[in-house]
Protein backbone atom coordinates (compact mmCIF):
# COMPACT_ATOMS: atom_id res chain seq x y z
CA UNK A 1 0.00 0.00 0.00
CA UNK A 2 1.32 3.73 -0.54
CA UNK A 3 3.98 4.14 2.33
CA UNK A 4 2.57 6.86 5.05
CA UNK A 5 6.13 8.34 5.07
CA UNK A 6 6.33 11.77 5.50
CA UNK A 7 6.62 13.73 2.38
CA UNK A 8 9.91 15.99 2.14
CA UNK A 9 9.61 19.55 2.61
CA UNK A 10 9.78 21.22 -1.31
CA UNK A 11 9.05 24.83 -0.49
CA UNK A 12 12.75 25.57 -0.10
CA UNK A 13 13.78 22.90 -2.26
CA UNK A 14 15.88 23.41 -5.30
CA UNK A 15 14.19 22.59 -8.74
CA UNK A 16 15.08 19.30 -9.21
CA UNK A 17 16.79 18.06 -12.81
CA UNK A 18 17.72 14.08 -11.92
CA UNK A 19 15.56 11.43 -11.30
CA UNK A 20 13.22 12.03 -8.59
CA UNK A 21 14.19 9.17 -6.48
CA UNK A 22 11.11 9.32 -3.39
CA UNK A 23 9.42 6.58 -5.22
CA UNK A 24 12.52 4.34 -4.01
CA UNK A 25 12.88 5.79 -0.75
CA UNK A 26 9.52 5.82 0.24
CA UNK A 27 8.31 2.43 -0.60
CA UNK A 28 10.15 -0.97 -0.07
CA UNK A 29 7.42 -2.41 -1.82
CA UNK A 30 8.10 -0.46 -5.15
CA UNK A 31 11.58 -0.60 -4.34
CA UNK A 32 11.70 -4.36 -4.65
CA UNK A 33 9.88 -4.20 -7.49
CA UNK A 34 11.58 -1.79 -9.46
CA UNK A 35 14.57 -3.22 -8.93
CA UNK A 36 13.25 -6.88 -9.61
CA UNK A 37 12.25 -5.28 -12.94
CA UNK A 38 15.35 -4.14 -13.97
CA UNK A 39 17.17 -6.81 -13.70
CA UNK A 40 14.63 -8.93 -15.58
CA UNK A 41 14.70 -6.31 -18.41
CA UNK A 42 18.41 -6.53 -18.94
CA UNK A 43 18.16 -10.68 -19.10
CA UNK A 44 15.44 -10.32 -21.40
CA UNK A 45 17.17 -8.03 -23.47
CA UNK A 46 20.11 -10.26 -23.20
CA UNK A 47 18.03 -13.75 -24.56
CA UNK A 48 16.30 -11.52 -27.20
CA UNK A 49 19.25 -10.88 -29.26
CA UNK A 50 20.22 -14.17 -28.60
CA UNK A 51 17.32 -15.86 -29.99
CA UNK A 52 17.92 -13.33 -32.88
CA UNK A 53 21.50 -14.32 -33.25
CA UNK A 54 20.76 -18.07 -32.72
CA UNK A 55 17.92 -18.01 -35.58
CA UNK A 56 20.36 -16.44 -37.53
CA UNK A 57 23.22 -19.13 -37.11
CA UNK A 58 20.40 -22.27 -37.42
CA UNK A 59 19.18 -20.22 -41.29
CA UNK A 60 21.66 -17.85 -42.25
CA UNK A 61 18.40 -16.02 -43.72
CA UNK A 62 17.39 -12.71 -42.37
CA UNK A 63 13.73 -13.23 -43.09
CA UNK A 64 13.75 -16.18 -40.43
CA UNK A 65 15.41 -13.78 -37.82
CA UNK A 66 12.54 -10.67 -38.64
CA UNK A 67 10.08 -13.76 -38.22
CA UNK A 68 11.10 -13.72 -34.73
CA UNK A 69 9.37 -10.33 -33.76
CA UNK A 70 6.25 -11.77 -35.99
CA UNK A 71 6.16 -14.40 -33.78
CA UNK A 72 6.85 -11.77 -30.89
CA UNK A 73 4.21 -9.19 -31.90
CA UNK A 74 0.96 -11.12 -32.39
CA UNK A 75 0.78 -12.78 -28.92
CA UNK A 76 1.23 -9.36 -27.22
CA UNK A 77 -1.59 -7.66 -29.71
CA UNK A 78 -3.85 -10.77 -29.31
CA UNK A 79 -3.43 -11.08 -25.40
CA UNK A 80 -2.73 -7.93 -24.17
CA UNK A 81 -6.23 -7.07 -23.73
CA UNK A 82 -6.80 -10.13 -22.54
CA UNK A 83 -4.18 -10.10 -20.06
CA UNK A 84 -5.59 -7.08 -18.81
CA UNK A 85 -8.86 -8.49 -18.28
CA UNK A 86 -7.42 -11.18 -16.21
CA UNK A 87 -5.55 -8.57 -14.17
CA UNK A 88 -8.74 -6.71 -13.04
CA UNK A 89 -9.98 -10.17 -12.49
CA UNK A 90 -7.51 -12.20 -10.35
CA UNK A 91 -5.05 -11.31 -7.22
CA UNK A 92 -2.58 -9.10 -9.58
CA UNK A 93 0.31 -10.33 -6.97
CA UNK A 94 -0.38 -14.17 -8.03
CA UNK A 95 -0.58 -13.15 -11.42
CA UNK A 96 2.38 -11.19 -11.76
CA UNK A 97 4.22 -14.85 -10.06
CA UNK A 98 2.55 -16.67 -12.26
CA UNK A 99 3.28 -15.36 -15.75
CA UNK A 100 7.23 -14.19 -13.94
CA UNK A 101 7.50 -17.95 -13.50
CA UNK A 102 6.29 -18.87 -16.96
CA UNK A 103 8.75 -16.85 -18.48
CA UNK A 104 11.41 -18.20 -16.71
CA UNK A 105 10.69 -21.38 -16.99
CA UNK A 106 10.85 -20.81 -20.67
CA UNK A 107 14.42 -19.47 -20.54
CA UNK A 108 15.45 -22.74 -18.79
CA UNK A 109 13.76 -24.47 -21.55
CA UNK A 110 16.07 -22.32 -24.05
CA UNK A 111 19.43 -23.25 -21.78
CA UNK A 112 18.31 -27.12 -21.48
CA UNK A 113 18.00 -27.34 -25.42
CA UNK A 114 21.33 -25.38 -26.12
CA UNK A 115 22.70 -27.70 -23.52
CA UNK A 116 21.76 -30.65 -25.25
CA UNK A 117 22.09 -29.61 -29.07
CA UNK A 118 18.02 -29.38 -29.75
CA UNK A 119 18.62 -26.45 -32.21
CA UNK A 120 15.32 -26.16 -34.24
CA UNK A 121 14.16 -23.26 -35.44
CA UNK A 122 10.40 -23.95 -34.50
CA UNK A 123 11.61 -24.21 -31.00
CA UNK A 124 12.39 -20.66 -30.93
CA UNK A 125 9.55 -19.40 -32.48
CA UNK A 126 7.22 -21.48 -30.42
CA UNK A 127 9.47 -20.34 -27.11
CA UNK A 128 9.31 -16.43 -28.35
CA UNK A 129 5.72 -16.81 -28.81
CA UNK A 130 4.57 -18.04 -25.41
CA UNK A 131 7.14 -15.48 -23.85
CA UNK A 132 5.04 -12.57 -25.81
CA UNK A 133 2.07 -14.40 -23.75
CA UNK A 134 3.71 -14.56 -20.28
CA UNK A 135 4.28 -10.40 -20.95
CA UNK A 136 1.22 -9.87 -22.54
CA UNK A 137 -0.29 -10.92 -19.00
CA UNK A 138 2.56 -9.77 -16.42
CA UNK A 139 2.65 -5.99 -17.53
CA UNK A 140 -0.79 -5.19 -17.54
CA UNK A 141 -0.73 -6.47 -13.45
CA UNK A 142 2.60 -5.18 -12.90
CA UNK A 143 1.24 -1.90 -14.11
CA UNK A 144 -1.60 -2.31 -12.30
CA UNK A 145 -0.22 -2.77 -9.08
CA UNK A 146 1.69 0.63 -9.23
CA UNK A 147 -0.86 3.18 -8.03
CA UNK A 148 -1.41 0.62 -5.03
CA UNK A 149 2.11 0.94 -3.74
CA UNK A 150 2.48 4.96 -4.22
CA UNK A 151 0.51 8.11 -4.03
CA UNK A 152 -0.79 9.72 -6.61
CA UNK A 153 2.37 12.38 -6.39
CA UNK A 154 5.16 9.83 -7.07
CA UNK A 155 3.76 8.09 -10.14
CA UNK A 156 5.38 10.46 -12.57
CA UNK A 157 8.78 9.77 -10.72
CA UNK A 158 7.79 6.13 -10.85
CA UNK A 159 6.88 6.38 -14.54
CA UNK A 160 10.15 8.18 -15.07
CA UNK A 161 12.28 5.63 -13.41
CA UNK A 162 10.23 2.65 -14.96
CA UNK A 163 11.05 4.20 -18.70
CA UNK A 164 15.06 3.83 -17.44
CA UNK A 165 14.74 0.45 -16.65
CA UNK A 166 13.04 -0.43 -20.34
CA UNK A 167 15.46 1.80 -22.19
CA UNK A 168 18.32 0.36 -20.19
CA UNK A 169 16.80 -3.10 -21.07
CA UNK A 170 16.83 -2.44 -24.39
CA UNK A 171 20.46 -0.95 -24.74
CA UNK A 172 22.32 -2.23 -22.13
CA UNK A 173 21.20 -5.95 -22.72
CA UNK A 174 21.24 -7.15 -25.70
CA UNK A 175 25.00 -5.69 -25.91
CA UNK A 176 25.37 -7.73 -22.59
CA UNK A 177 23.94 -10.59 -25.12
CA UNK A 178 25.92 -10.25 -27.48
CA UNK A 179 28.99 -10.15 -25.41
CA UNK A 180 28.46 -13.14 -23.32
CA UNK A 181 27.29 -15.71 -26.31
CA UNK A 182 30.15 -15.02 -28.15
CA UNK A 183 32.39 -16.02 -24.87
CA UNK A 184 29.98 -18.47 -23.54
CA UNK A 185 27.34 -19.07 -25.84
CA UNK A 186 23.40 -19.04 -26.10
CA UNK A 187 22.99 -21.69 -23.39
CA UNK A 188 25.18 -19.40 -20.84
CA UNK A 189 23.13 -15.78 -21.72
CA UNK A 190 19.69 -18.16 -21.11
CA UNK A 191 20.43 -19.68 -17.95
CA UNK A 192 21.49 -15.49 -16.92
CA UNK A 193 18.45 -14.73 -18.05
CA UNK A 194 16.60 -17.20 -15.91
CA UNK A 195 18.57 -16.53 -12.87
CA UNK A 196 18.12 -12.88 -13.47
CA UNK A 197 14.10 -13.70 -12.82
CA UNK A 198 14.59 -14.36 -9.27
CA UNK A 199 14.72 -11.10 -8.50
CA UNK A 200 11.00 -10.31 -10.05
CA UNK A 201 9.80 -13.18 -8.43
CA UNK A 202 11.25 -11.97 -5.17
CA UNK A 203 9.70 -8.84 -5.66
CA UNK A 204 6.22 -10.11 -6.48
CA UNK A 205 6.74 -12.73 -3.43
CA UNK A 206 6.86 -10.09 -0.83
CA UNK A 207 3.92 -8.17 -2.22
CA UNK A 208 1.17 -7.84 -0.06
CA UNK A 209 -2.47 -9.08 -1.78
CA UNK A 210 -3.40 -7.01 -4.65
CA UNK A 211 -6.94 -7.90 -5.35
CA UNK A 212 -9.03 -5.64 -7.94
CA UNK A 213 -10.80 -2.94 -6.21
CA UNK A 214 -14.29 -4.07 -7.17
CA UNK A 215 -18.19 -2.34 -6.41
CA UNK A 216 -20.51 -4.99 -5.27
CA UNK A 217 -21.92 -7.05 -6.91
CA UNK A 218 -19.77 -6.17 -10.40
CA UNK A 219 -19.97 -8.79 -13.11
CA UNK A 220 -16.44 -10.20 -13.95
CA UNK A 221 -13.71 -8.42 -15.99
CA UNK A 222 -14.91 -8.22 -19.74
CA UNK A 223 -12.37 -7.33 -22.59
CA UNK A 224 -15.51 -5.51 -24.16
CA UNK A 225 -16.36 -3.54 -20.31
CA UNK A 226 -13.03 -1.94 -20.66
CA UNK A 227 -13.24 -0.82 -24.42
CA UNK A 228 -16.56 0.88 -23.82
CA UNK A 229 -15.08 2.86 -20.92
CA UNK A 230 -12.57 4.13 -22.92
CA UNK A 231 -15.00 5.14 -25.65
CA UNK A 232 -16.65 7.73 -23.06
CA UNK A 233 -13.21 9.10 -21.35
CA UNK A 234 -11.80 11.54 -24.32
CA UNK A 235 -9.23 12.59 -22.01
CA UNK A 236 -8.01 8.99 -21.62
CA UNK A 237 -8.61 8.51 -25.39
CA UNK A 238 -6.33 11.23 -26.20
CA UNK A 239 -3.40 9.37 -24.89
CA UNK A 240 -3.35 7.06 -27.41
CA UNK A 241 -4.60 8.76 -30.02
CA UNK A 242 -1.81 10.85 -29.81
CA UNK A 243 1.00 8.25 -29.20
CA UNK A 244 -0.51 6.78 -32.86
CA UNK A 245 0.49 10.64 -34.52
CA UNK A 246 4.01 10.03 -33.07
CA UNK A 247 4.62 5.95 -33.35
CA UNK A 248 2.95 5.65 -36.86
CA UNK A 249 3.13 8.87 -38.91
CA UNK A 250 6.42 9.67 -37.77
CA UNK A 251 8.28 6.40 -36.72
CA UNK A 252 11.65 5.85 -39.48
CA UNK A 253 12.84 2.91 -37.66
CA UNK A 254 12.64 0.92 -40.95
CA UNK A 255 14.20 3.15 -42.95
CA UNK A 256 17.28 3.75 -40.91
CA UNK A 257 19.14 0.54 -42.97
CA UNK A 258 18.84 2.80 -46.15
CA UNK A 259 19.24 6.54 -44.71
CA UNK A 260 22.77 4.85 -43.24
CA UNK A 261 23.84 4.34 -47.19
CA UNK A 262 22.36 7.31 -48.89
CA UNK A 263 22.41 9.67 -46.68
CA UNK A 264 25.79 9.08 -44.93
CA UNK A 265 27.21 6.75 -47.40
CA UNK A 266 27.72 4.39 -43.76
CA UNK A 267 27.33 0.75 -43.28
CA UNK A 268 26.05 -1.81 -40.24
CA UNK A 269 27.80 0.21 -37.60
CA UNK A 270 25.81 3.87 -38.32
CA UNK A 271 22.88 2.06 -39.01
CA UNK A 272 23.38 0.67 -34.99
CA UNK A 273 24.20 4.40 -34.08
CA UNK A 274 21.07 5.96 -35.51
CA UNK A 275 18.72 3.50 -33.91
CA UNK A 276 20.62 3.18 -30.42
CA UNK A 277 20.39 7.20 -30.77
CA UNK A 278 16.42 7.62 -29.96
CA UNK A 279 17.05 4.78 -26.94
CA UNK A 280 19.89 6.92 -25.57
CA UNK A 281 17.37 9.97 -26.07
CA UNK A 282 14.65 8.09 -23.98
CA UNK A 283 17.39 6.96 -21.16
CA UNK A 284 19.15 10.65 -20.73
CA UNK A 285 15.15 11.82 -20.58
CA UNK A 286 14.23 9.39 -17.75
CA UNK A 287 17.44 10.09 -16.03
CA UNK A 288 16.44 14.20 -15.87
CA UNK A 289 13.19 13.50 -15.00
CA UNK A 290 13.17 15.37 -11.82
CA UNK A 291 10.87 17.71 -12.98
CA UNK A 292 8.35 15.79 -14.02
CA UNK A 293 6.72 15.79 -10.87
CA UNK A 294 5.67 19.72 -10.60
CA UNK A 295 3.91 18.97 -13.47
CA UNK A 296 0.15 19.44 -13.09
CA UNK A 297 -1.01 19.84 -16.69
CA UNK A 298 -0.20 16.81 -18.11
CA UNK A 299 -2.52 16.82 -21.43
CA UNK A 300 -0.67 19.96 -22.23
CA UNK A 301 2.11 18.28 -21.68
CA UNK A 302 1.73 15.18 -23.88
CA UNK A 303 0.52 17.49 -26.88
CA UNK A 304 4.20 18.95 -26.63
CA UNK A 305 6.18 16.29 -26.24
CA UNK A 306 4.56 14.69 -29.26
CA UNK A 307 4.77 17.51 -31.40
CA UNK A 308 8.54 18.18 -30.44
CA UNK A 309 9.01 14.36 -31.30
CA UNK A 310 7.26 15.02 -34.97
CA UNK A 311 9.39 18.12 -35.09
CA UNK A 312 13.27 16.32 -34.43
CA UNK A 313 11.79 13.66 -36.60
CA UNK A 314 11.22 16.56 -39.48
CA UNK A 315 14.22 18.32 -39.07
CA UNK A 316 16.41 14.52 -39.26
CA UNK A 317 15.11 14.00 -42.33
CA UNK A 318 16.75 17.32 -43.59
CA UNK A 319 19.95 17.16 -42.17
CA UNK A 320 22.77 15.24 -43.62
CA UNK A 321 25.47 15.63 -41.09
CA UNK A 322 25.47 11.80 -39.36
CA UNK A 323 26.23 14.04 -35.51
CA UNK A 324 22.95 16.25 -36.24
CA UNK A 325 21.22 13.88 -37.16
CA UNK A 326 21.84 11.40 -34.50
CA UNK A 327 21.20 14.59 -31.96
CA UNK A 328 17.93 14.95 -33.12
CA UNK A 329 16.79 11.65 -33.04
CA UNK A 330 18.27 11.77 -29.33
CA UNK A 331 15.79 14.73 -28.84
CA UNK A 332 13.03 13.00 -30.26
CA UNK A 333 13.43 9.59 -27.60
CA UNK A 334 13.53 12.04 -24.87
CA UNK A 335 10.61 13.98 -26.05
CA UNK A 336 9.16 10.16 -26.51
CA UNK A 337 9.98 9.52 -22.76
CA UNK A 338 7.95 12.69 -21.64
CA UNK A 339 5.12 11.53 -23.40
CA UNK A 340 5.21 7.89 -22.25
CA UNK A 341 5.77 9.53 -18.15
CA UNK A 342 2.41 11.46 -18.54
CA UNK A 343 0.61 8.91 -20.62
CA UNK A 344 1.01 6.19 -17.80
CA UNK A 345 0.55 8.23 -15.12
CA UNK A 346 -2.91 9.70 -16.52
CA UNK A 347 -4.23 6.12 -16.81
CA UNK A 348 -3.22 5.14 -13.64
CA UNK A 349 -4.75 8.12 -11.96
CA UNK A 350 -7.66 8.80 -13.85
CA UNK A 351 -8.70 4.88 -13.95
CA UNK A 352 -10.51 2.86 -11.14
CA UNK A 353 -8.57 0.38 -9.52
CA UNK A 354 -11.49 -2.31 -11.51
CA UNK A 355 -10.26 -0.85 -14.80
CA UNK A 356 -6.44 -0.89 -14.63
CA UNK A 357 -5.72 -4.08 -16.12
CA UNK A 358 -7.79 -3.68 -19.00
CA UNK A 359 -6.71 -0.10 -19.79
CA UNK A 360 -2.89 -0.98 -19.41
CA UNK A 361 -3.72 -4.08 -21.89
CA UNK A 362 -5.07 -1.49 -24.11
CA UNK A 363 -1.93 0.15 -23.74
CA UNK A 364 0.39 -2.52 -24.51
CA UNK A 365 -1.55 -3.48 -27.46
CA UNK A 366 -0.84 0.61 -28.79
CA UNK A 367 2.88 0.33 -27.87
CA UNK A 368 3.33 -3.22 -29.52
CA UNK A 369 1.22 -2.69 -32.69
CA UNK A 370 1.95 1.91 -33.25
CA UNK A 371 6.07 1.54 -33.96
CA UNK A 372 4.79 -2.20 -36.47
CA UNK A 373 2.51 0.11 -38.04
CA UNK A 374 4.56 2.87 -38.22
CA UNK A 375 7.50 0.38 -39.98
CA UNK A 376 5.06 -0.68 -42.45
CA UNK A 377 4.13 2.84 -42.96
CA UNK A 378 7.17 4.12 -43.71
CA UNK A 379 8.91 1.67 -45.77
CA UNK A 380 5.80 1.54 -48.08
CA UNK A 381 5.60 5.47 -48.35
CA UNK A 382 9.63 5.44 -49.25
CA UNK A 383 9.11 2.97 -51.97
CA UNK A 384 6.99 5.17 -53.66
CA UNK A 385 8.10 8.31 -52.71
CA UNK A 386 11.94 8.77 -51.49
CA UNK A 387 13.61 8.07 -47.76
CA UNK A 388 13.75 11.99 -47.18
CA UNK A 389 10.14 12.98 -48.10
CA UNK A 390 8.72 9.63 -45.69
CA UNK A 391 10.77 11.21 -42.30
CA UNK A 392 10.46 15.03 -43.03
CA UNK A 393 6.76 14.18 -44.18
CA UNK A 394 5.74 11.90 -41.49
CA UNK A 395 6.83 14.45 -38.70
CA UNK A 396 5.01 17.65 -40.21
CA UNK A 397 1.93 15.55 -40.34
CA UNK A 398 2.51 14.30 -36.93
CA UNK A 399 2.47 17.71 -35.45
CA UNK A 400 -0.45 18.26 -37.98
CA UNK A 401 -2.51 15.19 -36.63
CA UNK A 402 -2.01 16.13 -32.83
CA UNK A 403 -2.68 19.83 -33.25
CA UNK A 404 -5.92 18.89 -34.96
CA UNK A 405 -6.62 16.24 -32.04
CA UNK A 406 -5.57 19.25 -29.57
CA UNK A 407 -8.53 21.70 -31.47
CA UNK A 408 -11.08 18.40 -31.78
CA UNK A 409 -10.85 17.73 -27.65
CA UNK A 410 -9.87 21.15 -26.09
CA UNK A 411 -10.09 19.71 -22.40
CA UNK A 412 -7.26 17.18 -22.97
CA UNK A 413 -5.02 20.29 -22.75
CA UNK A 414 -6.85 21.39 -19.99
CA UNK A 415 -6.75 18.01 -17.76
CA UNK A 416 -5.23 19.10 -14.45
CA UNK A 417 -3.49 15.79 -12.42
CA UNK A 418 -5.14 17.61 -9.34
CA UNK A 419 -8.43 16.28 -10.39
CA UNK A 420 -7.98 13.80 -12.86
CA UNK A 421 -11.09 13.53 -14.98
CA UNK A 422 -11.23 10.30 -17.55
Amino acid sequence: MPSTSPARPTGSARPRILADLTPLRTSVHYRRLWFGNTVSWLGQGMTALAISLQVYDITRSTFAVGLVGLFSMVPLLVFGLYGGAIADTVDRRKLGLVSASGSAGLSVALAAAAIAGYHHVWFLYCVVALQAVCAAVNQPARSAMIPRLLPAEQLPAANALNSMTMTSGMLVGPMLGGLIVGFSGYQTAYLIDAVAFSASLYAMWRLPSMLPERADGAKRASVLDGLRFLTKRPNLRMTFFSDFCAMILAHPRALFPAVAVVWYDGDARTTGLLAAAPAFGALLGGVLSGWTGRIQRQGLAILLAVGAWGTAIAVFGLTRNLWLGLLFLALAGWADTVSMVFRNTMLQTAVPDEMRGRLQGVFIVVVAGGPRLGDFLAGSVAHLTSPAVTVTGGGIACVLAVSLLALRWRGFARYDARDPQP
